[in-house]
This record gives C-alpha cells, sequence and structure tokens, in this order.
C-alpha cells in the first residue's frame, strides 16, 4: 500500500520501482510515539530526521519567557527534522500532537539514498523547498495578514495539505489542533482565535468545531486569505 510520503513526493515526479523500494525502506521500522512526546528539542546534536506515516506532530520555538511560537503543524507524508539533520544542531523542537507513527532516519542513510537514487533526491528536496514556502507564508500571515485573513490562509493551506495524501476533500478535513495550538501558529491569543473563528462561522465560509474543519464556502474562504496553491506546487509533474 502507497505511503503518504510515496503519494506526496510522487505529486512532484513519478516515482519508479526503485524510487519506491527506497521509500519503503526508509519506512520500514516505524514506531509509535504517544501524544504530547518531545522528539527533537531545539539545539539538540546528533538527532536523525523522522518521516511522520500517521499522526499530526508540531514544529516550534520555546522563548525564555516560556512563551511558545508554533512554527508549522506536520502531518503524515511530512519529514520531520530534514533540514537540521544536515546542521550540527537543531534549530527547532517537534512533539506529538496527537499519537505518532513515526520511521527515524540517519543522515548518513538520506544521504547514501540522494547518491543512489538522483531523482529520489530531488523529490525530497522539493519536499524541503515547499516546507520552506510555507514558512515564508506563516511569516508573511503574523507580520502584514488581519487575525481574520491569516485564520483563513491557514485554515485553507491545511486542507490542501491534507489533499495531497488524502486526508481531506472540498467538504473539510479532521483536525486535532486546539485553539491554544492554533493561537500559537497565528501569533494571537487563545480569545482572540475564538473570536476569529465565530467570525468566519458567521461569515458563512468555514466552521471549525470538534474536531472538524468544515467549508461552508471555500472559494470565498480563499477569496478572502488571498490564497494562492502556488507556493504549495500540487499539481503532477510530467516524466
Amino acid at each position: 500500500m502507497e505511503s503518504s510520503l510515496a503519494r506526496k513526493l510522487g505529486r512532484f515526479a513519478p516515482l519508479g520501482a526503485a524510487e519506491l523500494a527506497a521509500l519503503a525502506a526508509l519506512e520500514a521500522k516505524p514506531r509509535q510515539v504517544p501524544a504530547g512526546t518531545e522528539l527533537v528539542h531545539e539545539r539538540q546534536i546528533g538527532h536523525r530526521a523522522f518521516i511522520l506515516q500517521q499522526g499530526w506532530a508540531l514544529a516550534y520555538k520555546l522563548l525564555p519567557d516560556g512563551g511558545r511560537q508554533v512554527i508549522d503543524f506536520r502531518v503524515p507524508g511530512d519529514f520531520m527534522g530534514l533540514r537540521s539533520v544536515l546542521l550540527r544542531t537543531s534549530d527547532h523542537s517537534f512533539a506529538a500532537l496527537t499519537d505518532l507513527v513515526v520511521s527515524e532516519v540517519p543522515a548518513d542513510r538520506m544521504i547514501a539514498s540522494f547518491n543512489e537514487l538522483p531523482r529520489l533526491g530531488t523529490a525530497i528536496l522539493w519536499a524541503a523547498s515547499r516546507d520552506e514556502a510555507m514558512v515564508v507564508e506563516h511569516l508573511v500571515n503574523i507580520g502584514r495578514r488581519s487575525a481574520l485573513v491569516r485564520t483563513a490562509h491557514l485554515l485553507v493551506e491545511l486542507g490542501l495539505r491534507l489533499q495531497l495524501v488524502d486526508m481531506a476533500d472540498t467538504e473539510g478535513y479532521d483536525c486535532p489542533i486546539n485553539q491554544y495550538q492554533l493561537a500559537d501558529a497565528l501569533g494571537l491569543t487563545a480569545i482572540h482565535v475564538n473570536r476569529v473563528l465565530r467570525q468566519l462561522r458567521e461569515l458563512g465560509l468555514v466552521t471549525f468545531r470538534d474536531g472538524r474543519v468544515t467549508y461552508q464556502d471555500l472559494p470565498r474562504l480563499r477569496r478572502l486569505a488571498g490564497h494562492h496553491s502556488g507556493y504549495l506546487d500540487q499539481a503532477i509533474r510530467a516524466p
């Protein structure tokens, strides 16, 4: 059965039998991680990258005063720590938002895959570049977009990312994020997030309730968010 990572990377370029076999080998030893577990902490030395097979995770930084900035949410098919594994230390932390199934990928194994299978290496580089593009959008969210627009933008983005791995459709998606975690991602307070979600619901755009994001009018929601999906680069490439 094709993994979420294989489906995701296959959107960049069709993967042959050798590439699919290499991905299967990278994911061959999954392990379960309970919700709340920290997988990588900031400034950790000698850590491994992880492939997220099931569940949701947080990428974040903690401030000296105890504040937390959520950099991104990780969903099945995503790497965690891919960029930092080539650095001396990790530049941020990862923790399990829900129970997870992950596979660990040592740096030397990853580099060997790049050398042996350049097409797979290029696809993985695409995934890392796409993650970087999302961070840029999140920076613009916090720096320039209003609370209403940045919330709409993130909800649309999550839906598109989940569609890529068959976990969302044009009706909506299951989402385990609570209002405190959403607030930490959007640079808002939980109270402000609650008001914004109510406003989006009253505008007839989207409802986020009981762990489910339900689109009421996706085209209008995207227009409000000013969301263009180009930075996600999800169109299937020609061979």
